[in-house]
Order: structure tokens, then sequence, then C-alpha cells
């Protein structure tokens, strides 16, 4: 796992090799064996292959064109009616205060985590794009108000090899027993 992590890099070049249906089953799979908190398991899958519905996806991403390369487009959306069950309507945006709604991104950035880093393992590359707003991205997928889009991740093949990116050094971010 340990090379997986260290050889993922954001790819913004994709050949036009499609994804066999197998390995993105495998990688929702990856993203469902998640951990989360109090197992409520917050997460849903949209993948997405047709070409006008990443252009649609791309445009209202800041139109990143570059995403429309992919093959494949994953989809993470948090659930919050994982954690709340009665009918109080929701419409969960950037600035929604509701305490659930961090603990279901966080749940739902790890399984989406998993899904990038499996990708890696099977010779695949992603790249995590969240520079959307919820009402924009939503009425695209038909994804309700009371959902929360974590991140899309395009996927494929990766046409380019990007260097690794600098990193903090370890003693600017470990501590032992306090700060």
């Amino acid at each position: 796992m340990i090379e997986a992590i260290e050889m993922r890099r954001s790819i913004r070049k994709y050949k036009g090799d499609a994804v066999p249906d197998q390995d993105i089953l495998r990688l929702i799979e990856s993203a469902r064996l998640a951990p989360s908190g109090s197992n409520t398991q917050p997460w849903h899958f949209i993948v997405v292959k047709d070409k006008l519905m990443k252009q649609r996806i791309a445009e209202v991403s800041h139109n990143q064109k570059w995403m429309v390369a992919a093959p494949v487009f994953i989809v993470c959306v948090a659930d919050i009616r994982s954690r709340i069950k009665e009918e109080i309507q929701f419409i969960l945006d950037e600035n929604s205060s509701e305490e659930e709604v961090k603990q279901i991104i966080r749940d739902t950035s790890i399984a989406t985590e998993h899904i990038m880093l499996t990708a890696s393992s099977l010779g695949l590359g992603s790249c995590w794009v969240a520079w959307f707003t919820q009402n924009e991205i939503r009425p695209v997928l038909n994804i309700p108000f009371d959902k929360y889009v974590v991140g899309i991740i395009t996927l494929g093949y990766a046409d380019e090899q990007p260097a690794p990116r600098p990193r903090k050094k370890m003693g600017e971010i470990l501590h032992y027993e306090q700060w």
C-alpha cells in the first residue's frame, strides 16, 4: 500500500482507453469497505462515462476542460440521512452549520481516498476535483438538496507522469504527546 501512496499523482491528461467495468467495481468496493463514524457509511457514488454529462460536470467545475478527457468520473456524494433520520428539510451547501455535515464529509472523504489509492494500485490515474458549488453541481446529476457532493474523481490511464510535488518535512508536522 505504501507504494501506491508514494506513486499516486493527480493526473490531468488521460489516454482514451476505456476503464474495465470490473475495475470500476473494485474501486467502489474499496470505498464501500472504508471506516465511518458509528458505521454510518454515508457515501453514494455516481459513475459517469457519457461524454455530454462529463462536459456538463466540467463546465460547472469552473470549466476545467481537461476533465473531459478522463474516460470515467466517479462523483462521491455524502448523505446526511445516514446520521439524521428525521424528516427535517435540509439544503446542504458550503455554509451549512449542522455538525453532521462535517461528519459525513469526513467519512466520505476517507472512502474517496480509498478509491484513489486503489486506482493507483490498479495502474489507473486519478484526480480529485472539488472546485464547484453544491448549487451548481447537484442539478446536473439530479442530486437531492440534502446530499453533499464531496468530490469528483476523474479516472483513466495516465498520459502523463508528473513529478512528485514538494511535501513538508516530517519535523514540520510531527508532534509527540502534545503540540
